[in-house]
């Protein structure tokens, strides 16, 4: 019987692609490392693929599911994001209540894999996982660190820039009622110099007046005194807590110049 040197198929290639801790490849990497035709790598996919060994993600970008894994039909995310947006050629960071996770903040756990890109990409639905990309103008302004996972590391918004965002996206994730509750918790890794400087770099006076009210809320307004002094200095206007509602019956905040149109609670 030939092994796998003497007659390559794509089977064998994914095993040996999986020993060298790789979990993913495109088409044309196989097509030219196994000298297939389109047709003979499409067939071998799609019995890969029927066996949760393989997994198309986006365009000719797949995973390679490992047996742990196979009951749910994908990689952990985390696995694979960082070689998918370079394949995809867009810079990203992992975002939103994604990060906030990995920053500390685990009760809400998001029903999609939050990223922050620079150019629109369609959500992925994938078996188990649901990917979702949220597009940002001001995306090189904001600060990224990376962290290890399985197969080397991510970018992931900083707690602070976390905070920011959940703020501007707040519609998008659940309401101020949740990003309320992620922040009880992430509040706790939240530096005060470096939220202010944060927010200054990202620019958006409106953002850092709500989320500076939210944290003076879950119990963080002694972190937010620099961020309280740069919003002061910068003399804004007032602006609603909630921007969808009417200010009727709203009550001005002097320290934030917000007016808290809405009630916000808690989810723990």
């Amino acid at each position: 019987m030939k092994n796998f040197k003497d007659r390559p198929d794509l089977p064998g290639w994914v095993d040996m692609k999986q020993s060298r801790g790789i979990y993913f490849f495109t088409r044309d990497e196989a097509l030219e490392e196994l000298k297939f035709s389109s047709m003979a790598f499409r067939k071998a996919a799609l019995r890969l693929t029927g066996k949760n060994r393989v997994l198309r993600i986006h365009g000719s970008f797949y995973v390679i599911i490992p047996l742990e894994y196979a009951a749910g039909g994908v990689l952990p995310p985390e696995w694979f994001i960082d070689d998918l947006m370079h394949y995809i050629e867009l810079p990203y960071y992992v975002g939103l209540l994604s990060a906030a996770i990995l920053h500390g903040a685990a009760h809400q756990q998001p029903q999609q894999y939050q990223i922050v890109t620079t150019k629109p990409l369609r959500e992925a639905r994938l078996r188990s996982l649901a990917m979702r990309f949220f597009v940002k103008k001001g995306f090189p302004h904001t600060p990224v660190i990376q962290i290890k996972v399985q197969t080397g590391s991510i970018a992931v918004s900083t707690p602070e820039a976390t905070a920011l965002d959940l703020v501007r996206y707040a519609r998008s994730i659940g309401g101020l009622d949740r990003v309320f509750t992620v922040l009880q918790e992430l509040g706790e890794v939240l530096d005060a110099n470096t939220l202010a400087t944060t927010a200054q770099s990202d620019g958006n006076i409106t953002y850092a007046q709500r989320l500076g009210w939210l944290l003076g809320k879950a119990g963080f307004s002694r972190i937010t005194g620099p961020l309280s002094e740069w919003t002061r200095q910068k003399k804004p206007f007032p602006v609603r807590l909630e921007p969808s509602l009417s200010i009727r019956g709203s009550i001005l905040d002097n320290r934030w110049n917000l007016l808290v149109n809405a009630s916000v609670e808690s989810d723990l």
